[in-house]
């Protein structure tokens, strides 16, 4: 019901990413106390059906001194991290102004890194608007063609933003018009930089917490709730990426049935034959290259 009503919300109604999430947090909180059994994870996948052995490090091994959680040790990290955001951003204003591409970057992946919940398929969206719509660091099909791109490397999809980072910087010529690929990968660092660093900000100072909050159910019921909102923002993610990609120029164009085979087999292959991703991807890619040289 919650990601059903997150879907909806985002999808029919516009509601803001950040609320929908403060929204089900509040959901989870009501609920744990409400209907606690509801709102407890876990107990999903079932019982193993082999041993293996004792885990290293497992539910029952003692927490080590460095992820005990500490007052001083929190306030040290958080300030620290507040100063690894301040400099740089001060620097940015002070040197180019507000209004610069190189700030307004800073500022604007800040806000997407701090809306990351459920990772880079509940975020994208707010990406895409932003970078494309708001700020025309690139264009539409670039997007797509960016996000085609972090489906075929390893790591986080989130790496992404370098992709948006350098070919706004490229096409904005942040360093002037003599040094594109330069301006490109000053604006991939920055925004690679001001996307992770709240993260090691989070993981830092919110892990030791997160170790003596273990079946607090006031705690971990939001984030199941938050979790399950997630789902219903992911689907409104590949809605978006279908209507891209089937309609490339808006319901008003033509549309791509080339792209729409090609999707149906990659999903056929996928559900249907239990096909490793990667192959399916790699006999994609080969596909429309091979497809492209024939239109040519």
């Amino acid at each position: 019901m919650v990601a059903a009503a997150a879907f909806v919300a985002i999808f029919a109604l516009a509601v803001p990413f950040p609320a929908i999430i403060a929204a089900a947090a509040l959901i989870g909180f009501i609920g744990g106390r409400v209907a606690p059994d509801k709102f407890r994870t876990g107990g999903g996948h079932g019982p193993a059906n082999r041993s293996f052995g004792p885990a290293i490090i497992d539910d029952d091994t003692p927490t080590p001194e460095h992820a005990r959680f500490k007052w001083r040790r929190l306030l040290t990290v958080l300030a620290l991290g507040g100063l690894l955001w301040f400099v740089p951003m001060v620097l940015l204003k002070t040197v180019f102004g507000w209004e610069h591409t190189l700030t307004q970057m800073g500022w604007f992946f800040t806000k997407a890194a701090l809306l990351t919940f459920g990772g880079a398929y509940a975020v994208l969206p707010y990406v895409y608007q932003g970078a494309v719509g708001q700020y025309a660091w690139l264009t539409p099909a670039q997007m797509i063609d960016g996000l085609a791109l972090g489906e075929t490397t390893p790591g986080p999809l989130i790496m992404v933003v370098a992709f948006v980072g350098f070919v706004g910087g490229y096409l904005k010529a942040v360093v002037g018009p003599d040094s594109l690929f330069l301006g490109g990968a000053v604006a991939a660092g920055l925004v690679t930089w001001f996307t992770f660093l709240p993260s090691f900000i989070f993981i830092l100072a919110g892990g030791p917490l997160v170790e003596t909050t273990h079946n607090e159910l006031k705690l971990t019921a939001p984030l199941t709730a938050i979790t399950a909102a997630v789902v219903g923002v992911i689907l409104n993610l590949a809605l978006f990426f279908g209507y891209h990609v089937l309609w490339p120029a808006g319901f008003a164009g033509s549309f791509d049935w080339i792209s729409a085979a090609i999707a149906l087999g990659a999903a056929v292959a996928l559900i249907g034959f239990k096909r490793n991703v990667i192959h399916v991807i790699l006999g994609c890619a080969v596909l429309g290259l091979l497809l492209k040289t024939a239109i040519a």
